[in-house]
């Protein structure tokens, strides 16, 4: 079971899920690792990494809306060791949906359910995706940046 950072990199890089992956400086970033992978590989990731003893940190998004997307941010930590890795995905702004990690790590349901109340990412097969923080009735996603208040 790879227990290195290199042998980690190895196996992202191999996958063909990741469309980059690059060590950090931890120093500056606060992680080890960065996986850029696609939407698609998302869960996958998050079974590699569960099976070598990660754990979901937190999960949160990021409105790029001069490139009209909408980034999910998957941020890990071995409880074992300093290593911390960081899995982003991008989708369109206009269709933001990623499969959910809930199914592999049972804490990600309440950060989904709060990333797609304030970005309105939508996390496809997740089981409850009903409002956590935001009123039942609202149609707004407050973190979005062309939100107004």
């Amino acid at each position: 079971m790879p227990t290195t950072l290199e042998q980690i990199k190895e196996h992202f890089s191999g996958t063909g899920c990741a469309l980059s992956c690059a060590p950090a400086d931890r120093a500056v970033k606060g992680y080890d690792l960065d996986v850029s992978a696609n939407a698609g590989d998302v869960v996958s990731a998050a079974e590699y990494l569960g099976g070598i003893g990660f754990a979901l940190d937190t999960i949160t998004g990021v409105d790029w809306i001069l490139q009209n997307e909408m980034e999910v941010v998957y941020d890990y930590f071995h409880p074992a060791s300093p290593l911390r890795i960081v899995v982003r995905t991008r989708v369109p702004r206009a269709n933001p949906e990623v499969p959910t990690v809930s199914g592999v790590f049972p804490g990600a349901n309440w950060h989904e359910r709060e990333t797609h109340d304030f970005f309105g990412i939508r996390f496809a097969g997740h089981p409850n995706l009903i409002p956590l923080l935001l009123p039942e009735d609202a149609d707004y996603h407050p973190l979005r940046k062309d939100f107004n208040a």
